[in-house]
């Protein structure tokens, strides 16, 4: 029988040296859904960031029972087992609602992960098993290790209390609202224990980790390192950052050149080819008969070869 092990609240030193604030629990039902709580009671310290660019908020639990995913995709954790943060930052309601600009944000946010992943390995002078042992980006929002879901991100927009809602330095329009980035990975399950045969774990691809508790940490400071950095670019030059973004995503992607399947909301299902990244973060998709669509909002698997 496994044993459970206790929740306990997450101690994250290197986190809290580079965010803005961070809130810490040993058990939450979301970290999503506690960070916006705190978003709507002006609790969250999305002022300005004091370490320079914009601020990055950190919501961390060491076991979340009621985790969404993207399309209300279910994420249950255990304590020592599982990544389960949530990372909020702000930036102008404009950019945040310009659909030619705005999906480069969820991207930016893998981006991020995969910055905070290799950073993480790198500094604890881990090993992958394989050489050719790549973390990659599963359009829209999956992180994937040798063609196995390690883990995804939520994103979420959520408007600011009026007390933090206007700043005329940092926002064209002045006025931003808060954008949440729900990141869950899969750190140090068993083969045994995965949820589903397509999902994987970080310990099972890389040897000489660190326990749970500190690869956390160190995942999550570099995320919000990478998170400054990148949403500060881009909030400065949207569109020169996202024709780079466009290069580096496609550079990392898992997604293209693959046959995939996109499922949407409303039931349909669209199959072909990944054959393009857009200005936009949208992906083209050429069916066998030749015709091309373009895909804004989908779950995309990757179909086997």
């Amino acid at each position: 029988m496994m044993t459970m092990l206790k929740a306990m609240t997450p101690r994250m030193p290197r986190t809290e040296h580079v965010a803005d604030h961070m809130v810490a629990m040993a058990q939450t039902e979301s970290t999503n859904s506690l960070a916006r709580n705190l978003v709507d009671a002006d609790a969250l310290g999305l002022t300005d960031g004091g370490h320079g660019g914009v601020p990055v908020t950190v919501v961390a639990a060491d076991m979340q029972t009621a985790g969404r995913g993207r399309l209300d995709h279910t994420w249950v954790s255990r304590p020592g087992e599982s990544f389960t943060v949530s990372f909020a930052t702000v930036v102008p309601r404009s950019l945040a609602t310009d659909e030619s600009v705005n999906g480069w944000l969820q991207m930016i946010a893998g981006l991020a992960v995969l910055d905070g992943l290799d950073k993480a390995i790198s500094q604890c002078g881990a090993r992958p098993n394989q050489p050719d042992c790549s973390r990659t980006l599963k359009w829209p929002n999956d992180i994937f290790v040798h063609g196995l879901k390690l883990g995804g991100i939520l994103a979420e927009l959520v408007p600011l209390p009026m007390s933090q809602a206007v700043d005329d330095e940092r926002a064209t329009d002045g006025e931003r609202v808060a954008i949440i980035f729900g990141i869950g990975l899969n750190l140090n399950l068993s083969a045994s224990n995965l949820p589903t045969p397509q999902s994987t774990s970080l310990q099972l691809h890389v040897a000489g980790l660190p326990d749970g508790a500190v690869m956390r940490d160190m995942i999550a400071a570099g995320i919000v390192s990478s998170l400054k950095r990148r949403v500060t670019m881009f909030v400065e030059d949207p569109r020169g950052q996202s024709a780079a973004l466009r290069d580096e995503a496609a550079a990392k992607s898992w997604t293209l050149g693959r046959r995939v399947e996109a499922h949407f909301v409303d039931g349909g299902t669209l199959e072909g080819e990944a054959i393009a990244l857009n200005a936009d973060a949208s992906l083209t998709v050429r069916t066998d008969d030749g015709a091309e669509h373009v895909v804004r909002t989908a779950d995309v698997g990757v179909l086997p070869r």
